[in-house]
């Protein structure tokens, strides 16, 4: 028999994480659509690139062995975008209320979003990967370099979907995340993700060379193609961990904050 004092016990950390992973990863097989766009727009820019700009960019033909590293990263980059929206739809629509009622920690509502947003982007990059595969893209990484790859771009995903959850928590509205976050998905853009940035005005090469997106690519493409990583491994590591633990800090601060309203 239950007994008012267990009703009012709060769940397990895990326990209630759990069962926000699991509500997030329902949400996004219901949202076919923009699982869809995450994965297909990416392919369609690898294809753009590889068959259109390809040819001028690099005569060789090696061209898709350069950019699918940067796809990889766009591609993680579209698929945690949505969690900004997924986030402030959350903060809008009152059911966040109605978890602060219950005896849980609310909080996991938005490290479900997180969570799930990791598992989608996995799935997404697998599809790229094996796509890139069928188009030309021949890495010559052994099963340890794979891992380290492997290892970098989830830190990546875990990095942008945090930053994209803090600014879903912060924005008034689903529409306004999708704008603020839109804006972070031109960085891949001004870096070396589909040139090499000496090709680049020198102006624009400091800030190419200068962000967090170009070591982390270089560090995947070496890992993946054999190509020199020199310290770009240390930075990309050391600029997603920065960004990762001012994204966790502001997450909970937005969230707290909002919660007390």
């Amino acid at each position: 028999m239950t007994t008012p004092g267990s009703m009012s016990k709060t769940a397990s950390f895990g326990t209630t994480n759990a069962v926000f992973i699991g509500r997030s990863i329902r949400l996004s097989l219901r949202n076919t659509e923009a699982l869809i766009m995450a994965i297909m727009l990416p392919v369609m820019l690898m294809l753009l690139f590889t068959y259109v700009f390809g040819g001028a960019i690099d005569p060789s033909g090696n061209y898709v062995n350069y950019v699918v590293p940067g796809i990889i990263l766009l591609c993680a980059g579209f698929g945690s975008a949505s969690t900004a929206v997924d986030v402030a739809q959350d903060m809008t629509n009152g059911i966040i209320d109605r978890f602060r009622t219950m005896p849980i920690q609310s909080m996991s509502v938005v490290t479900g979003h997180v969570f799930a947003s990791l598992a989608r982007n996995l799935l997404a990059t697998a599809v790229v990967i094996g796509l890139a595969l069928l188009v030309g893209f021949r890495p010559t990484a052994s099963a340890l370099e794979w891992i380290a790859a492997l290892g970098v771009i989830i830190l990546f995903i875990l990095t942008f979907t945090w930053l994209f959850a803090a600014i879903g928590l912060v924005t008034g509205s689903p529409s306004a995340a999708s704008g603020y976050g839109f804006i972070l998905l031109f960085l891949p853009y001004l870096s070396s993700a589909f040139v090499p940035t000496n090709t680049m005005p020198s102006w624009l090469q400091g800030v190419a060379n200068h962000q967090p997106i170009t070591p982390v690519i270089e560090t995947i493409r070496g890992l993946l193609t054999g190509t020199s990583i020199h310290n770009n491994a240390w930075w990309a590591i050391g600029w997603c961990m920065a960004i990762l633990l001012v994204a966790i800090a502001w997450s909970f601060m937005a969230f707290h904050r909002n919660a007390r309203r």
